[in-house]
C-alpha cells in the first residue's frame, strides 16, 4: 500500500471511523516507525482539536436533557452538579459527530474530483486511440510525425490523417499552456494555414485532439501556441510541425 493510501486512511483514523482490514493495516504500518505517516496523523489530530472548541449545548439539546432528569422542585433550588457537565458533553458529541463528516468530506472531494477528471480523460484517449486503429484499417490513411520546433525541440507528436475522414493528433513532451493560453494545430495546404484544432496537454505533456476533415490534401500540420479561445491564422511561436510533403 503507499503513502498516499495510508494518508487517506489516516484521515478516516483520526475521527474514530477506521475499522476492519484497514485498521490493522494501518496500525501495523504506525508500529513500523514510519515517520511520514506519524507526522500526517498528529497534524489531523491537532485539525481535530483545533476545529471543535468548546461550546454552550444547543437549545435543543438542553431541553431534551432536562426533560430526562425531570422538573425542579423549587426554583430556588439548585441542579445537580452533573448536569451542566452531561450539556457540555452531549454538545461536545453534536459537535464532534457534525465536524467528523466534514472532516471526511473535505478530505475526499478534491481526491474524488481528480479521479473523476482522470477516468473521464483516460476514457477519451481510448476513445481517439479507437478512431486511429478504425482509420488505419483504410490503405489511404498515412501516418505523419510532427518534430518539436522553436521554444520546444524536444516535442513530439504524430497524426493519423486520411484526406475524406479526418485524423486524430497524438502529441508528448509538450509543456504545459501558460495560464490564457492553449495550443492550436494548423492544417496547411498550398502554403495556406487554416485552424484545425485546440487542445491542452496533461501535467505528463501529453494530449490529443480530432481533426475534421479539409475537404481536400494537407501538405503540413503544424502546432502554435495561441490565446485560449483560438485566432484565425498563426501569431504565435510553432512547437511542432511535419515535414512538407
Amino acid at each position: 500500500m503507499t503513502h498516499e493510501a495510508f494518508e487517506d486512511l489516516i484521515a478516516v483514523y483520526a475521527v474514530g471511523a477506521l475499522d476492519g482490514e484497514d485498521l490493522v493495516r494501518l496500525r501495523a504500518h504506525l508500529a513500523a516507525g514510519c515517520a511520514r505517516c506519524e507526522a500526517a496523523l498528529r497534524e489531523a489530530e491537532d485539525d481535530l482539536a483545533r476545529a471543535v472548541p468548546p461550546l454552550s449545548p444547543p437549545p435543543h439539546v438542553k431541553d431534551a436533557l432536562l426533560a430526562r432528569v425531570g422538573p425542579v422542585a423549587a426554583p430556588a433550588r439548585r441542579r445537580p452538579a452533573w448536569v451542566p457537565w452531561a450539556l457540555a458533553t452531549a454538545a461536545a458529541v453534536v459537535a464532534g459527530a457534525a465536524f467528523t463528516g466534514a472532516f471526511v468530506a473535505i478530505r475526499y472531494e478534491a481526491r474524488l474530483g481528480q479521479m473523476a477528471r482522470e477516468v473521464s480523460a483516460a476514457r477519451e484517449q481510448l476513445r481517439r486511440e479507437a478512431a486511429a486503429l478504425e482509420l488505419l484499417r483504410d490503405p489511404a490513411t498515412r501516418v505523419v510525425a510532427l518534430r518539436g520546433a522553436g521554444p520546444q525541440p524536444e516535442a513530439a507528436g504524430r497524426v493519423i490523417w486520411h484526406d475524406r475522414a479526418g485524423g486524430e493528433l497524438f502529441v508528448a513532451n509538450l509543456s504545459p499552456a501558460p495560464r490564457g493560453k492553449a495550443y492550436e494545430l494548423w492544417t496547411i495546404a498550398g502554403g495556406r494555414p487554416r485552424p484545425a484544432a485546440l487542445f491542452e496537454v496533461d501535467a505528463s505533456g501529453k494530449g490529443s485532439a480530432r481533426i475534421e476533415p479539409t475537404g481536400g490534401g494537407v501538405d503540413v500540420f503544424a502546432v502554435t501556441l495561441e490565446p485560449e479561445r483560438g485566432v484565425p491564422a498563426p501569431t504565435g511561436p510553432i512547437v511542432l510541425a511535419s515535414k512538407a510533403d
